[in-house]
Formats: C-alpha cells, sequence, structure tokens
C-alpha cells in the first residue's frame, strides 16, 4: 500500500489503525486533542514538543500547508483521511508529526508504552474523479460501517461529514471539489448515503487498513445522477 511516490496536487486515501486493533483515543478530550494537532500541525515550520499545542492557537499568521484535507473520520480504533498533497513529500511529513506526536501524548498521559498505531500509514492513490467522489462518502461515513454513532457516549467519533451536509459552521475541509459537482448538499447526501450503502451491501469493504477496498477490481466506480 505504501510503494507510492506521493505528488503534488493529487489526492490520496490515508489511513491507519490501532497496534492489535486498539483503541487511539482513551477520551474524549483525546480526539480534540488530535483534531487540533490535524490543523496545528499541518505546516511547514515545526512547532516543538506536543506540550507546546496549546501555545498555538489555531488563529494568526497563516503558514504554508503540507496538504489539504477533503474529508476525514475518527474513530476509535482507526482513522481515514482524503489528502491532497501541497508541498513536496507533504503527506510524510504531516503523518509522521501526526503519528509521532498523537503516540507520545497517549503513551505520557496514560503512562503507557510501545506502540500505539500498527506500523506506518496505509495510502492508496485516488487516480479517478469518480474514485474521488466514492471514496469521499466511504471516509465521510466511515463511522457508519462500524456502528458507530455520532454523540453517542463512549464512541469518540469525528468526521466532515457535518461540513459536507451543512450542520456545523466549521470549515475545515475543502470540500468545493465534490460538493461543486452536485447542485445540492443534499444532492451530495443522498449520492453519499447510496454510495455507502452499496459498498456495504457488497461488502467489499470489511477489509478496510489491510487492503484498501475501493482500489478492488470488483468495485463499481459508475456514475450516479447528480
Amino acid at each position: 500500500m505504501r510503494n507510492l511516490n506521493f505528488s503534488e496536487n493529487e489526492f490520496y486515501h490515508v489511513y491507519n489503525r490501532g497496534v492489535d486493533k486498539r483503541s487511539i483515543f482513551i477520551k474524549n478530550v483525546d480526539v480534540d486533542r488530535f483534531f487540533e494537532c490535524m490543523q496545528i500541525l499541518n505546516r511547514e515550520t515545526s512547532i516543538g514538543s506536543i506540550r507546546d499545542l496549546p501555545k498555538h492557537p489555531l488563529s494568526g499568521k497563516e503558514e504554508s500547508k503540507l496538504v489539504k484535507f477533503i474529508a476525514y473520520c475518527l474513530n476509535p480504533n482507526h482513522f481515514h483521511f482524503i489528502l491532497e498533497q501541497v508541498a513536496e513529500r507533504g503527506i510524510e511529513r504531516f503523518m509522521h508529526k501526526l503519528g509521532m506526536g498523537h503516540s507520545k501524548y497517549i503513551n505520557a498521559k496514560y503512562k503507557r508504552s510501545g506502540a500505539l498505531f500498527q506500523g506506518s500509514f496505509k495510502a492508496t492513490h485516488i487516480d479517478s474523479n469518480e474514485y474521488l467522489l466514492h471514496a469521499s462518502a466511504y471516509v465521510n461515513l466511515n463511522n457508519r460501517v462500524h456502528g458507530y454513532r455520532h454523540g453517542v457516549s463512549g464512541t469518540f467519533v469525528r468526521s466532515s461529514w457535518l461540513e459536507y451536509t451543512g450542520r456545523t459552521e466549521r470549515e475545515f475541509c475543502d470540500k468545493s471539489i465534490i460538493l461543486e459537482q452536485f447542485k445540492s448538499r443534499g444532492r451530495y447526501k443522498k449520492f453519499a448515503e447510496r454510495t455507502l450503502q452499496d459498498i456495504v451491501d457488497r461488502k467489499i469493504l470489511m477489509l478496510e487498513l489491510d487492503n484498501d477496498p475501493l482500489s478492488k477490481p470488483s468495485f463499481d466506480r459508475g456514475s450516479y445522477k447528480r
């Protein structure tokens, strides 16, 4: 999965999970911290220790980014991103900072040791527009694949779905490349939910994180009426 040469202005499905499928978030505050890291660590410059994060507010001087987020989903024991690389080796540099920072934070906070993630992050190249659209549906709604629900105690779920459906004022992801292909957010919502159901029905995504299911030859990348 990582035999890739990442290129600028190309899109990638990036994902990883906890070692032995263990949780990578213990409390809701850990999800909040990880999301904050997704924003603050996405820069050319280094901020030093993870403990310095509170000293670096999200507002302020705009810095050159390493990647653009198109979509994301944070589940209790794994995550999915759709990223566009916008700087040289941007994905590798960003994911290294994010993975190392979160691992050190969790180990220090909960007095544990050893690896948090199951090896290096996995990634596949999104090589067509239809693939990008279907991948956005899968990532935005990935928590549903595993039965996790937003706002349910103990699930620690956060995704860009609320952004795409207009139910939050947060503007973290660059959604235009997806939403501009639909007449309305409602049309995209119907497309995404139908696409996810089709994917689950085909049972081609249950081996996620071991093999990128969207890259399987049996995946129907045919277009839907938008």
